[in-house]
């Protein structure tokens, strides 16, 4: 099975938004499968508003009964993915009102300038908002989940500042396009490149069918003798 270039390892582009919780736990999966599948793993910060908005599609918390069935799903999926998910007292106003454009900004950001912070940075902000139930949208907020992250405070600093420039917005831009052209109407989405093809899978439930195309062993959400990240 080849993958991009001719290789043997298959890319696969996880696009994500830290907004989602569903989005951590595809996130997650996908970097600890790194190590134990023929892939290399692409991440894709983007925008779940743009998507949601061009796609036509509303958060599943707005219709009532989907968002009480979602209240008690998160709290299974966090036993079993072994990730500590917990909803925001006010939900509406952390994940609908506020929402996360500064956040996935500075990822982009991040992305741009310093690639190698970017799991480590995402990860810290999910935590703060699906984890601890804190901002992710103010500037000190965005700073806080930097430095738990690793990335120095003079560089957290001057990739802030960058987040106003039409270079960033226009990556985040880009990257939520070129997500909603792969048939994305909200995330995750993890797209893998076999023989030439892109194949879109949606949502963190999707892993068994993601390891048949690749010809790999899905062995769960934590692989045997793994320890979770988090």
């Amino acid at each position: 099975m080849a993958g991009p270039g001719g290789s043997n390892r298959v890319l696969v582009e996880v696009f994500y938004d830290v907004v989602s919780p569903y989005a951590w736990l595809g996130f997650e999966v996908m970097c600890r499968y790194r190590s134990a599948w023929n892939v290399d793993i692409r991440l894709r910060p983007g925008f779940l508003g743009g998507i949601m908005k061009e796609s036509g599609n509303q958060p599943p918390a707005m219709v009532p009964k989907k968002g009480v069935y979602m209240g008690k799903d998160l709290k299974r999926l966090a036993k079993y993915f072994q990730v500590p998910l917990q909803s925001p007292k006010d939900f509406f106003g952390t994940i609908i009102k506020k929402g996360s454009l500064p956040a996935m900004r500075f990822v982009t950001a991040v992305d741009m300038e310093q690639p190698h912070f970017v799991e480590p940075v995402s990860r810290e902000l999910w935590m703060r908002i699906w984890s601890r139930d804190e901002d992710i949208t103010q500037p000190d907020s965005i700073l806080s989940a930097a430095q738990k992250a690793g990335l120095p405070s003079a560089e957290a600093q001057r990739l802030l500042g960058l987040c106003t420039t039409p270079e960033v917005k226009d990556r985040l831009k880009q990257t939520t396009e070129e997500a909603l052209n792969y048939g994305a109407f909200g995330m995750p989405i993890m797209v893998a490149h076999v023989d030439g093809k892109p194949h879109m899978f949606f949502g963190s439930d999707r892993f068994e069918l993601l390891a048949d195309l690749l010809g790999e062993k899905w062995m769960g959400p934590v692989l045997p003798g793994q320890k979770a990240l988090l």
